[in-house]
């Protein structure tokens, strides 16, 4: 018995060619019977540290009876010298988040994976409190389970009003112990009223994990890390999925 959201995401790593960079999170979201690859924008492209990968790779299961069978994907992040993938704008500035869509017949016929859709997504009447619990599912410092090619999951609570727009940027705080590899995870919380058309999967998807917070001013030697992050609000996937 394996948990379906542990087959909602998938490693990802990104290239310069054939030279390794980044290990990354991602995830899988459907609309209109298309498929897309989530992860964060920082991780297709980062000006400040410069980081201009120019394909990524992802790990698929292909064998539904042995999880322990996988195989790379590769994705080129450029066609006809631009990108491929989409991301994300509004007037606070850029949304850490890119989507690429992912074309089903070229993967492996027997590839095994799950995707969130547009009624992963909180609605009106979900209440989402603060202190609410929350999941963070990803491969921090790409640490996973290797033999069966399984992400980890860390405990998380919502540690800002959800709704609300965290100092008028498009993302909430979490209060998680993360890591690097984490960005591009979902943050989900358990559904409280099952909804048919969510199938297998009984999670809301409220966000896309981003980074840690920190403030500027934080002395190094004496004071500990927040421990908070940014999670940027899942419904910026309904922007960026239309045709």
């Amino acid at each position: 018995m394996i948990d379906t959201l542990l087959l909602t995401v998938t490693r990802l790593c990104t290239f310069d060619g054939q030279r390794a960079l980044t290990n990354a999170t991602g995830f899988f979201f459907e609309r209109h019977e298309r498929l897309f690859l989530v992860t964060s924008r920082h991780v297709l492209i980062d000006h400040p540290s410069k980081h201009f990968p120019d394909r990524i790779e992802i790990e698929l299961h292909t064998d539904p009876a042995n999880m322990t069978k996988s195989t790379g994907f590769s994705i080129p992040l450029y066609r006809h010298g631009e990108s491929v993938w989409r991301q994300g704008l509004d007037k606070a500035g850029e949304i850490d988040v890119a989507v690429i869509e992912v074309e089903r017949a070229v993967l492996p016929v027997t590839s095994v994976f799950r995707a969130f859709n547009r009624h992963h997504l909180a609605a009106l009447h979900d209440q989402i409190e603060v202190g609410s619990s929350l999941l963070v599912v990803g491969f921090p410092l790409g640490f996973h389970d290797t033999l069966h090619h399984m992400p980890v999951v860390r405990q998380a609570a919502v540690a800002s009003s959800f709704g609300l727009r965290f100092e008028g940027q498009g993302y909430f705080l979490t209060d998680a112990r993360t890591h690097r590899g984490t960005s591009g995870a979902p943050v989900v919380m358990r559904r409280v009223e099952r909804d048919s058309a969510a199938g297998d999967l009984p999670w809301l998807l409220l966000g896309v994990h981003s980074s840690r917070f920190d403030v500027g001013t934080r002395d190094l030697k004496l004071d500990e890390a927040l421990g908070l992050n940014c999670a940027w609000y899942a419904d910026i996937l309904l922007t960026l999925t239309e045709r």
